[in-house]
């Protein structure tokens, strides 16, 4: 382990060797990047999340964002972070050339954002957001919204947001009561007056950057002034912090005020606020109170649009994840190597204390936590590789495949990384000891950071109704297109003496969910609700079976003295725990949700 933030070593043998990153460069929309200049670029990023992210994380958890008289005021150290990330061209990295981005592959974009996330991700959490922000607006804008609204945003000049809850309506966006009044139509397209108010809003104020672009979820009033009903109804606005002069930079401040500050267990850096539009305070635009902000797409498409954000927001909590369990994991290691208390033996009492990695029972838990953490990343990694193939296969086919698969591993992307990567930093501390609940390590504070990204973009629960009530029941062919994928990895196996028995498990623990699967599709609502979490958890942990078995059997026959070679040890070991401790429990979960009861959901709510 070469890297304080992400095993560089594991990250390679992911992009190249697993998901075969060097032949995606080869394609015509990335070929103007070479193996060598990626591997610069993931260099780069894993210098500058040392030396700029990572020296202010104890900072920014101890220096939170304080409300003045004049907006958000955040530790000075995260300003100049995000300001070393735009001058080394990290927010372009992902945008077209014709946006003066630098079109790199999605995998690799993922793959430099861990470091970045494991070296601070509360100050990543703009960034993330940010490059969300300007990727939907490049997607649906107008190409005078583009110019004015992405491209300072993917030069690192603007930060964005996306603005979806309010205090009554968090994941329920169907019941949201911001309202938007046509004015007028200008250069930028159809201008609202907007008011209403919008809660937990990451980055929702701050001094980073002069303007912010904020994403609103709004709905435009009936004829009769009632707001529609449910989520048809819903549109989408640009609404900036402050409004653009004809030179672009900004100019009368917007009505918008931060009405409070939210104070959470963790990502403390990230400010997160109360935002209230056109409430009438002392900033009105020519006099008129309402937030001005810009139709982005057709009206009533605001949520389908949204979800463009929201599921890359979805895999970059998962991202995020990922990184944070990656880095306890390396802290974890190096304290089980220094720490000495104990006898692995018994027969001399005398000797001197073992390190404690030594302990089987110390072992145990840096082998599961491994697990957990690699497992969560290559689970990210796969995902951006899909986006990659959906843009640029050669065929319609494989494109059309890349998005369905996508849209069935996401949201396990999100909840399987983030409530096992938070798992695996809980580990982290019980290795620590007493040491490891102190404000002296590091441990304790990736635990905070991550115990939020289970809740980040839609609870666990929420992902658990959307795979089971949505993309399991519309069946779309995406769930036997995995499949394919996993038999293939089955037979292989099966080739193997030393994988064979892994082989046929997994074949065995698919055919046993995939019946479940069957079976929920039949199920009454309150079933599948009473479910939904427990079989997307099961799903999560056979897809991670599955990447386990297919990077053992990559490692395994490798050449010796090989990037795969030198992991086989560490992958072999994995994978045999993943398979002895891990797929067990998620067939023992599978045997209960197979009975679909509805007890649970028959419990009247009186006796609470």
């Amino acid at each position: 382990m070469n890297s304080p933030l992400i095993d560089r070593s594991n990250l390679d043998f992911l992009l190249r060797d697993w998901l075969g990153l060097d032949a995606l460069l080869q394609r015509p929309r990335f070929a103007e990047h070479s193996p060598e200049a990626v591997a610069a670029l993931i260099d780069l990023s894993e210098r500058l999340a040392a030396d700029d992210f990572l020296t202010h994380y104890k900072a920014s958890d101890h220096t939170e964002p304080r409300l003045d008289g004049e907006g958000v005021m955040v530790l000075p150290a995260i300003k100049a972070a995000l300001q070393r990330f735009a001058e080394a061209g990290f927010f372009a990295a992902p945008f077209d050339a014709n946006l003066d981005g630098l079109q790199v592959p999605e995998l690799v974009q993922a793959a430099s954002m861990a470091e970045f996330m494991a070296g601070n991700i509360a100050t990543s959490a703009y960034a993330m957001l940010t490059i969300a922000n300007a990727r939907l607006l490049a997607a649906y804008g107008s190409a005078a919204q583009i110019d004015a609204f992405a491209r300072p945003q993917i030069a690192g000049k603007v930060l964005g947001t996306m603005c979806l809850s309010e205090p009554q309506a968090g994941s329920s966006l169907g019941d949201i009561r911001t309202r938007a009044v046509f004015e007028q139509a200008d250069a930028l397209g159809a201008r609202f007056r907007l008011f209403g108010n919008k809660m937990w809003i990451s980055g929702g104020d701050h001094d980073i950057t002069a303007n912010i672009f904020h994403l609103v979820l709004a709905k435009i009033p009936e004829p009769d002034g009632a707001l529609p009903g449910g989520t048809k109804g819903i549109s989408l606005f640009l609404v900036p912090k402050s409004l653009l002069r004809p030179d672009g930079s900004p100019g009368e401040r917007n009505d918008i005020a931060v009405a409070g500050l939210n104070h959470k267990m963790g990502y403390r850096g990230t400010s997160n606020c109360l935002l209230n539009f056109g409430e009438g305070t002392r900033y009105r635009p020519e006099g008129r109170d309402g937030a001005i902000g810009y139709l982005v797409g057709e009206r009533g498409q605001g949520l389908a649009i949204m979800f463009h954000m929201m599921n890359e927001a979805r895999i970059g909590v998962g991202l995020g994840a990922a990184a944070l369990a990656s880095r306890g994991h390396i802290l974890s290691v190096a304290y089980a190597r220094e720490r000495r208390q104990g006898r692995a033996s018994q027969t001399d009492k005398t000797a001197r204390p073992d390190a404690i990695i030594a302990h089987p029972d110390v072992k145990r838990l840096l082998i599961s936590q491994k697990c957990y953490a690699e497992g969560a990343l290559s689970l990210i990694l796969l995902c951006a590789r899909l986006v990659d193939e959906r843009e640029s296969a050669g065929t319609a086919s494989a494109r059309d495949e890349a998005e369905r698969l996508l849209g069935l591993l996401t949201p396990a992307a999100k909840s399987w990384a983030s409530e096992w990567g938070c798992v695996a930093n809980d580990i982290a501390i019980q290795i620590h000891g007493g040491y490891g609940y102190t404000r002296d390590f590091d441990v304790e504070q990736l635990y905070r950071d991550n115990r939020l990204n289970p809740i980040h973009e839609g609870t666990t629960g929420v992902q658990g109704i959307d795979f089971a009530g949505r993309k399991l029941a519309r069946d779309d062919g995406a769930l036997a297109m995995l499949g394919q994928r996993i038999a293939a990895t089955c037979d292989l196996a099966r080739a193997d003496e030393r994988l064979a028995g892994h082989g046929a498990h997994l074949a065995a623990a698919w055919q046993a969910f995939t019946a479940v699967a069957d079976g929920m599709r039949q199920a009454e609502r309150a079933a599948v609700l009473s479910h939904a979490s427990d079989l997307l958890g099961v799903f999560g942990h056979v897809v991670v079976a599955w990447m386990w078995l297919d990077q053992a059997g990559i490692a395994r026959p490798a050449g010796a003295g090989t990037r795969a070679a030198l992991l086989a040890p560490a992958k072999l070991a994995a994978c045999d725990h993943f398979f002895a401790a891990e797929l067990p429990r998620a067939e023992r979960s599978l045997e209960i949700v197979a009975r679909l009861s509805c007890a649970t959901a028959d419990i009247p709510a009186g006796i609470f």
